[in-house]
């Protein structure tokens, strides 16, 4: 049984217009994308330069000297005693190394300030706390699902504060901006707990920001306190940062953050504008694992019961026809699919064609309009009377813009 993606494109192409804010997207994008092919870091010892493997040397013996009845660790690894077999040591030390370029009194200084403040906020027991931002959960900042390396992904989004009332319940005083960050903190160290530790492993997570509707000027002051605690506390934990519903005036809101960015930090942002959130995603993660608000395919709790069944990705070009053709499905066949389109803003349709020429293609789904907005993938099922095979139409070609795509089908075979 196949399914293959079947294009009609007409001869003539639109010309394509480009608004004044796009040109100005397009030159943020430009210089912050100039240093978003970061490399992480593999951790082996045989890949660091002299200098560095020395410098990883020097930093073990400086914490050597550390008083053996205070002994030091950090993420539940030890780091005064070591164990020579221990490589999860190498590379805690390797992280605060590389924030600091490899400057051992630093990475020192950075790594006892770290391990003085988790002793004092209570870090280590942070995860297991119960905070009551259950509002927040799922929406604001949670884990969900992995990249295509198998890093673990956390999704930020903040537009939810765009309302007063909810705004005030979180931010209203300094003591539940306090609770917040704790609840910040809580949703890193989640993260953390899924990384590896070790040299060739999974070391580090990547984030994803929504900027769609986010407060920016109520949201400061809280902004500053979580980059700064994550830079000074969670060194090199995360590979890659990307902004999704980056809106135009991003580079103000850059501006403002940029000071309190390394520039270790900086070169790992990936820039995504309202409308290519899914084709920059898709990029990293894949789609059955992104979640539907982002042009995915995943829905809240579809990870609770195991690894989602892999989808297909197609892209549809400008001006373009697509059609995807699910063959030998069986008489009393059930089939289920999934379909989700990029920024949609096209036609969608679905027909089952009988193979016997004596009978008739049937309409399943008529060919609709699917809006910019719509936020959830097409999801139907249906069961066959006879052979045939499920056509499913993507009809691009009043658009001017290629889109990225996945769909994934399930064929339940009938009962003996």
């Amino acid at each position: 049984m196949e399914a293959s993606p079947s294009p009609q494109q007409p001869n003539t192409k639109p010309t394509t217009k480009r608004s004044l804010m796009a040109s100005l997207m397009d030159a943020a994008t430009t210089t912050l994308g100039r240093s978003s092919s970061f490399k992480e870091d593999t951790y082996h010892l045989s890949s660091l330069k002299p200098a560095e493997a020395k410098a990883l040397q020097d930093f073990k013996s400086l914490l050597s000297s550390h008083p053996s009845d205070k002994p030091l660790s950090m993420w539940g690894i030890p780091l005064t005693q070591l164990d020579s077999t221990d490589e999860r040591a190498d590379v805690v030390l390797l992280k605060f190394l590389r924030a600091r370029d490899f400057n051992v009194r630093d990475a020192h200084q950075m790594l006892t300030k770290c391990a003085a403040w988790r002793a004092e906020f209570g870090a280590d027991s942070v995860v297991d706390e119960e905070l009551g931002f259950k509002e927040l959960e799922g929406v604001v900042a949670y884990m969900h699902g992995w990249d295509r390396a198998g890093h673990p992904v956390c999704y930020n989004a903040y537009g939810v504060f765009k309302d007063k009332g909810m705004y005030e319940r979180v931010f209203g005083d300094g003591d539940k901006m306090e609770m917040f960050l704790r609840w910040r903190v809580q949703v890193m160290e989640r993260g953390v707990k899924m990384l590896q530790f070790r040299p060739g492993g999974i070391n580090s997570i990547i984030q994803v920001t929504d900027l769609k509707d986010m407060p920016k000027r109520e949201l400061r002051s809280a902004s500053k306190q979580i980059l700064n605690l994550f830079q000074d506390n969670y060194p090199e934990m995360v590979a890659r940062k990307v902004f999704v519903n980056v809106p135009w005036y991003f580079s103000v809101f850059y501006a403002m953050i940029s000071p309190f960015l390394t520039e270790r930090t900086k070169s790992k942002f990936v820039i995504a504008r309202e409308g290519n959130v899914a084709e920059t995603l898709y990029k990293y993660i894949r789609p059955e694992f992104v979640p539907v608000q982002y042009g995915g395919l995943s829905l809240p709790g579809d990870l609770e019961n195991g690894p989602p069944k892999p989808a297909s990705e197609f892209t549809i070009k400008e001006a373009e026809k697509v059609f995807l053709e699910i063959d030998g499905i069986e008489a009393g066949a059930t089939i289920t699919w999934d379909l989700v389109v990029g920024g949609w803003d096209l036609e969608y349709g679905a027909e089952y064609v009988p193979l016997s020429e004596q009978s008739y293609t049937l309409s399943v789904e008529k060919l609709r309009k699917i809006p910019a907005t719509a936020d959830e993938p097409i999801h139907n099922s249906f069961t066959a009377r006879e052979t045939g095979k499920m056509v499913l139409s993507i009809d691009n070609s009043a658009s001017r813009k290629r889109k990225v795509a996945a769909y994934r089908y399930f064929v339940r075979k009938p009962s003996m």
